[in-house]
């Protein structure tokens, strides 16, 4: 199986590309990562099969290998700034659960966005 680095990928259009270690730019689609995987960061490992997709070669099967620690790392945000996004998202999250106990979900878009927000500083933390 042919291996690369990610080279792009943008969670929100669900798409990006690997840059595989024969030199090819191979398109990757959200629907080629494996199951429960949101995501891939820029530098990522991974191990994919290729097909002739519409516009040349397209990821099947990706397989992650490695992540790139040490760059996530370098692009953490600051402490200091990270403090004011997790003091927002509790004041975020005492809204929703305000409305929880009123016994009413979110609605569908705004219910999208929190969700977001939530795996992008879960992240951030993990990182």
């Amino acid at each position: 199986m042919p291996t690369g680095k990610v080279k792009f990928y943008d969670e929100a259009k669900g798409f990006g590309f690997v840059a595989s270690d024969d030199g090819q730019e191979v398109f990757l689609h959200a629907t080629a990562l494996p199951e429960g995987v949101k995501t891939v960061r820029p530098g990522t490992r991974l191990e994919f099969g290729i097909a002739d997709g519409r516009r040349g070669a397209q990821a099947l099967s990706v397989r992650i290998v490695g992540q790139p620690q040490s760059a996530v790392r370098a692009q953490r945000k600051s402490p200091d700034d990270m403090a004011v996004i997790v003091e927002d998202l509790v004041k975020l999250l005492d809204q929703v659960g305000g409305g929880l106990r009123r016994g009413r979900y979110p609605e569908g878009a705004q219910a999208n966005k929190i969700a977001a927000v939530l795996r992008r500083v879960a992240d951030d933390l993990d990182a």
